[in-house]
């Protein structure tokens, strides 16, 4: 087989596993589903006539992207049927200083974008991420999704729309929501009411998804007083059992909690810059497993899937 003309280079689809693992995730939200279409990508690599690949990348990105949509429209379905509200799969990520950073990784990861995402058809969320996310032109949209390069700045003028239609989206640092955090864990473990309120925008939302698998709130909670209102009480139900510590996940600053050395839920923030204005809590423990691989202080590897 290694002199087989028609096996493609290994080190070739390696050079691209990132690139093809954020689309695949972004897309999806799970780091199953998005590591089965990387193993269908390079099967049908594998398999492939090389003297058909001219551009090895875009070839790899095309056959990805298109078995991620496939996939999303199977997963539509099954998440109609989720057990109160579904969040995208939380994983542990660097710190913008680590050298090892993945920059395919680190480019709009967070929970807040891909909540956002989720409102869009499969086509539109393919077509948003390969221009906004990984700069691709028109053309190579247009290839990839077979449709006219006209039909394809529609889609992504359609998904800008809807992404953008409900709330801004802001620019802060990560120190500026480290900052926040801190303020909020400390708030949070004094029971500062008055704090707390002043921390979280007045239109705050909190999300949570325990998938029927773990208690949580199944509906969406809106307005600062109500989520504050349930912050304290589940703290105060959880005192002296759970520990919160501030961790890098989806590319951000969050909040993982603990019971003893076990991860028992995350919980991603979207933030203006002055005040917290969403909140997105993961309990369901069949997502945590690649949030617990990074979150367990200095020395672990976040370097993520």
């Amino acid at each position: 087989m290694e002199n087989d003309p028609r096996v493609n280079d290994v080190d070739e689809f390696e050079r691209h596993r990132a690139r093809l693992f954020g689309i695949a995730y972004r897309m999806l939200g799970t780091v199953e589903d998005a590591e089965d279409v990387l193993q269908e990508t390079y099967l049908r690599w594998h398999q492939a006539d090389p003297g058909a690949v001219r551009t090895p990348e875009a070839w790899l990105v095309a056959v990805a992207t298109r078995l991620s949509i496939d996939a999303l429209r199977r997963a539509t379905a099954e998440r109609e049927r989720y057990v109160g509200a579904w969040l995208p799969e939380p994983i542990a990520t660097d710190p913008p200083s680590a050298t090892d950073r993945r920059a395919e990784m680190a480019s709009d990861l967070s929970m807040a974008f891909l909540v956002l995402l989720e409102r869009l058809a499969p086509e539109e969320r393919a077509a948003l991420l390969l221009r906004d996310v990984f700069n691709t032109d028109y053309g190579e949209i247009a290839r990839v999704l077979e449709k006219s390069e006209a039909a394809c700045r529609q889609l992504v003028h359609r998904a800008r729309m809807r992404v953008r239609g409900d709330r801004a989206r802001f620019t802060v640092s990560p120190e500026t929501r480290e900052r926040l955090l801190d303020r909020f864990l400390a708030a949070l473990r004094s029971d500062d009411q008055d704090t707390l309120l002043a921390l979280v925008g007045e239109d705050a939302t909190w999300t949570s998804d325990g998938g029927g698998k773990t208690p949580s709130v199944r509906r969406v909670v809106r307005g600062a007083s109500r989520v504050v209102r349930l912050l304290l009480g589940l703290e105060r139900k959880g005192r002296g059992m759970v520990r919160h510590e501030v961790a890098w996940i989806n590319g951000e600053p969050a909040v993982a909690t603990y019971v003893g050395d076990r991860l028992v839920f995350t919980t991603s923030v979207d933030s203006d810059g002055e005040r917290l204005i969403a909140f997105y809590r993961v309990l369901n423990p069949e997502k945590l497993r690649h949030a617990a691989a990074g979150t367990h202080g200095p020395g672990t590897d976040t370097s993520g899937p």
